[in-house]
Parts: C-alpha cells; structure tokens; sequence
C-alpha cells in the first residue's frame, strides 16, 4: 500500500522542485554566456552559484530524509536504516 503524502512532503518536494527549476535556468544561462564568450570570471561565479543552490537542494532533502523516512525506518524496527544514513553522510564527507 502506497503511504499518502504529508502536507509537510508536499511543501518540501514543491521547494525542491522550485529550487531545481532555478538551477536548470542558472545552467541555461552559464551555458549562454559560454556560447557568447562571457569573461570567464563571470563564468565562474554563475557556476559557483549553482553549485551553492545544489547544495541547498541536498541539505533540505537530506534533512527531509532524516526527518521522515529514516525516522520511520528505525522506528518500525529496520536496524540497516542506521548503516544506510551512515554511508549518506560518509558520502558527503568526502
């Protein structure tokens, strides 16, 4: 059986998804300004700049993740949900 979304899910994933749609704006827009010969300094910071909101974007699902479905995994007695949260977050550290 398929769990219904929380209010809270919805608010989360319609953030996210905004979020991505301003990122995939930012990269159209590096990619314009690589077509047209920008300064690459310029280049650079539009590229620095998506990288921060892909940052953003992680933090807010990994915060979701913990929150909700690992929250949920341990508490209906999965005992690999702890391993798998750790690999997550070793992934980051690298």
């Amino acid at each position: 059986m398929e769990k219904k979304p929380t209010e809270e899910s919805l608010k989360v994933q319609k953030s996210i998804i905004d979020r991505l749609n301003r990122v995939e704006g930012q990269i159209r827009g590096i990619k314009n300004m690589v077509e047209k010969g920008t300064y690459c300094d310029d280049v650079i910071n539009q590229i620095e700049a998506s990288r921060s909101a892909l940052g953003a974007i992680e933090l807010i699902l990994m915060e979701s993740h913990f929150k909700n479905c690992v929250k949920e995994q341990i508490q209906s007695g999965n005992d690999e949900a702890m391993e798998d949260l750790l690999k997550i977050v070793k992934k980051l550290m690298k």
